[in-house]
């Protein structure tokens, strides 16, 4: 039910995109303690963006999931920001994150809903 976005202006090369996917499912998993088998990352690189005026390295996160709790946001967002450092050189001050707490009834799997 945790789903992912991460959206960045960079170029990852080769298998590095699905690699930042596969890392970012683990500490999503890990993160919100909820089995990796629900988690969806979605991966965008090289898109179009702007951050401050320039188009220095940045990136926009969603992370959505049903009964994300406040608290543990600030942790979340520092590994969040950890990874980008380590994958793709992107300064935390050039990331913005989205946390979305999502309704169980406006969830929907598996042909119904939460």
């Amino acid at each position: 039910m945790p789903f992912l976005r991460i959206q960045t202006n960079t170029v990852l090369a080769g298998e590095q995109a699905s690699e930042v996917a596969a890392r970012a499912s683990a500490l999503v998993s890990e993160q919100l303690g909820k089995p990796e088998r629900y988690v969806m990352v979605s991966v965008e690189h090289n898109a179009a963006m702007q951050f401050a005026g320039n188009d220095a390295p940045l990136a926009y996160l969603e992370l959505k999931s049903i009964g994300l709790p406040e608290s543990i946001t600030a942790d979340t967002s520092r590994a969040l920001c950890q990874l980008l450092v380590e994958a793709a050189g992107i300064d935390p001050e050039r990331v913005y994150i989205e946390f979305s707490d999502a309704p169980r009834k406006m969830w929907g799997w598996n042909s119904s809903t939460f």
